[in-house]
């Protein structure tokens, strides 16, 4: 039977620190869980626009940030869950989210509307991705 390498963290200075006891990512191989990203940008630590369609592209660029510290892209995200804090924002974080997932198997999608999220936030998105195999 293969042995299977213990689950590790990942971090990056690329995205926004965790804001809470989680990690930004962790690799249980083949997957990569990334946690739930915020509009952050992490140069100056402040949510990212003030509409929700800025707002996910900065999501989605964290959420690429942490993927890239263990050599993967979004084009390895298998699943994603999208909260919103308005669900008429749908449309528009759609939109944002068509232009960044483009292969030809998107990943599978929940999305939420939430009360509210951290930092006043109107979108957080997270992933899941598989490495593939050599």
């Amino acid at each position: 039977m293969p042995t299977i390498p213990a689950p590790h963290a990942l971090t990056t200075e690329a995205a926004p620190g965790a804001i809470g006891p989680y990690s930004q990512g962790v690799v249980a191989h083949p997957f990569v869980h990334v946690s739930g990203q915020l509009p952050i940008d992490p140069a100056t630590g402040e949510v990212d626009g003030t509409d929700a369609a800025t707002q996910a592209a900065r999501s989605l660029t964290n959420v690429a940030a942490v993927l890239a510290a263990d050599g993967l892209t979004l084009d390895d995200v298998v699943k994603t869950t999208v909260l919103l804090t308005d669900i008429d924002d749908f449309a528009d974080v759609n939109a944002v989210y068509a232009s960044r997932f483009t292969g030809p198997v998107l990943p599978a999608r929940s999305a939420f509307a939430v009360v509210a999220l951290p930092r006043g936030a109107k979108v957080e998105i997270e992933v899941v991705a598989a490495r593939r195999a050599d």
